[in-house]
């Protein structure tokens, strides 16, 4: 660092009247003059909120930061992000995660940082802090805010999101009491912290270790358990030496990182939401990874890890097994051991100081918890740039499947007729839901794991075949075809296919097919194209999101937010 002049010395280091002013009103921070004498400027850009119980708690962990910061020889200063609560923003948390990375992005790279620390959990917080901090290049960490506490419902353990869609349908299958599913609340949600299933912002947890860009045992410990306060003390420190290294996001998250975080979400029976996610930071890098990647990448890595919702456990479990360090070791020689992380050590090191402290919760290549999971890629008519499913959380009688099209123009449509007994549906149709992709809802909601008709759940179906261009939360579970794209708004032959259409879907041999004539299709896009109607959104955010946002198959991030600008700023503010 003695060679190297700091970025924050342009600012902070300056004996004139820009420099006055750079520290003067920051000095009314409590800040003494001491700490402008070169030493590190570290950001700690924190998704904190009370309307997220995900990162309710992370004001406090921030000091915990900034301890390690400090002690490191660095000096700490804390800044908001745009919090982004899952179960609260409407129409979709995902509308906003590229709003986020725009926030964090142009935060850092305006202000006077030398490197910076990402506090996030919730599910679109992480991926939208980690593009953010891409795009921009400083040298970065992230510190999760870790999971909730078990469930406990009625003498067992219940799970965040899983057992509400179980809930859900018992209740609406005649077999649950409201009584009974009000009760389990608060059951459920017992301290702060993200979903206590391998949900979304669990599954991107372990990514973050997978990727290298966090430090180990950052997803699994709990957000209340001690420990963590240990983990974001040391992050502090780290992103210190980070700085005094000049290591960078674009020196971790290189090809072989995103390997590993593909291998890992294989391995844990992740989110299908983490595909999306990945694909999109993978743009703001220039690092190549397309979707079939995941298909092909994960193949020989089986489900090592039984938690919800493709297994029986929960986070806490996970933690006390030995976490995301105990799958890397499992994985053994299929890992990528030679990538470095943020922590000084390679991914083999960090592996090699793991153990696996319960087989009922992390499996081994040669005893896994299931057979090869992961996602996997469709093509087809019907989806031309892919279409994912999760079989881990599927029926395996229904990953090769014929049946006829129930189709739902929108959502709105869906929730008018599901209910309805003279439904025309038999538990061999396939629920097909439109408008509902990035550009569609807008947004990309977590709709695609419709509940099914009560008619047939009186009846004892429990799955069905589902069809969308939407997304489904990670804790969610089902024979469900999620991110069809294009999507159905954007002219995918989604928006072209009709109740009592046939439809083949082949999950082994990776295909999904509408079975229509190419003639009658060309017919029905004629049809479609003359009765759309211009978009109702004609300003703001939602109309900037849905003339830039991309396909699902590329990340649906903005177009001109693929890639990244460097951290420079040459001109002065005053």
């Amino acid at each position: 660092m003695a060679n190297r002049p700091l970025r924050s010395q342009k600012s902070f280091g300056k004996h004139d009247k820009d420099g006055f002013i750079h520290r003067s009103w920051i000095k009314a921070t409590g800040l003494p003059d001491h700490v402008f004498d070169g030493r590190p400027i570290i950001g700690i850009a924190n998704t904190w909120s009370e309307l997220v119980t995900c990162q309710v708690h992370l004001r406090e962990l921030a000091d915990f930061v900034k301890r390690g910061v400090w002690e490191a020889g660095g000096v700490p200063i804390e800044f908001p992000a745009m919090s982004l609560p899952e179960t609260q923003m409407r129409p979709t948390a995902m509308l906003f995660r590229n709003l986020l990375a725009m926030e964090v992005e142009e935060s850092i790279r305006a202000n006077p940082i030398d490197g910076v620390v990402l506090m996030g959990g919730c599910d679109k917080t992480t991926p939208g802090l980690l593009m953010g901090a891409a795009s921009v290049d400083l040298p970065a960490i992230f510190v999760s805010s870790g999971s909730m506490l078990n469930g406990k419902f009625e003498g067992r353990d219940i799970g965040s999101g899983t057992d509400v869609w179980r809930f859900s349908e018992a209740v609406r299958a005649g077999e649950m009491s409201l009584d009974e599913f009000l009760s389990a609340e608060t059951a459920m949600s017992r301290s702060a912290g993200v979903c206590n299933t391998m949900g979304t912002a669990s599954t991107m947890a372990s990514l973050t270790e997978a990727l290298g860009i966090a430090l180990p045992n950052n997803a699994a410990l709990p957000a209340v358990d001690s420990r963590r306060r240990v983990l974001a003390h040391l992050t502090g420190n780290r992103i210190v030496q980070l700085v005094k290294d000049d290591v960078k996001p674009s020196d971790i998250l290189t090809r072989e990182a995103f390997e590993n975080a593909i291998l890992m979400h294989a391995a844990i029976g992740g989110s299908t939401n983490a595909v999306i996610h990945l694909l999109a930071l993978a743009g703001r890098l220039g690092v190549p990874l397309t979707l079939e990647d995941f298909d092909e990448i994960a193949r020989e890595a089986p489900l090592l890890v039984n938690l919800m919702p493709s297994g029986k456990y929960l986070m806490e479990d996970f933690c006390y097994a030995g976490g995301a360090p105990a799958v890397a070791k499992e994985l053994g020689p299929l890992y990528r051991r030679g990538a470095i992380t943020v922590s000084g050590k390679t991914q083999g090191e960090i592996a090699d100081a793991a153990k696996v402290w319960n087989r009922d919760v992390i499996g081994s290549l040669e005893a896994p918890i299931g057979p090869s999971s992961g996602v996997w890629v469709l093509k087809g008519n019907l989806c031309p740039d892919g279409a994912i499913l999760k079989p881990s959380a599927a029926s395996p009688s229904l990953l090769a499947h014929r049946g006829k099209a129930v189709v739902f123009e929108t959502i709105e449509d869906y929730h008018a007729r599901i209910d309805d007994p003279d439904l025309e549906v038999d538990e061999t149709s396939i629920l097909v839901l439109k408008g509902c992709g990035p550009k569609g809802y807008p947004g990309m909601p977590e709709v695609g794991n419709m509940g099914l008709p009560p008619k047939l759940l009186e009846k004892g179906v429990t799955d069905m075949v589902r069809i969308s261009d939407a997304r489904m939360s990670g804790t969610a579970y089902g024979t469900v075809i999620l991110h069809v794209a294009p999507e159905a708004e954007a002219g995918g032959p989604l928006a072209l296919v009709r109740t009592g259409d046939e439809i083949a879907f082949d999950g082994p041999n990776r295909t999904l097919d509408l079975l229509v004539s190419e003639v009658e299709l060309v017919q029905r896009r004629h049809d479609w194209e003359a009765a759309r109607q211009p978009s109702k959104y004609d300003r703001g955010w939602y109309k900037l999101y849905i003339d830039t946002v991309l396909q699902a198959d590329t990340g649906a991030d903005l177009g001109f937010l693929v890639g990244k600008s460097s951290s420079e700023v040459t001109r002065e503010s005053h």
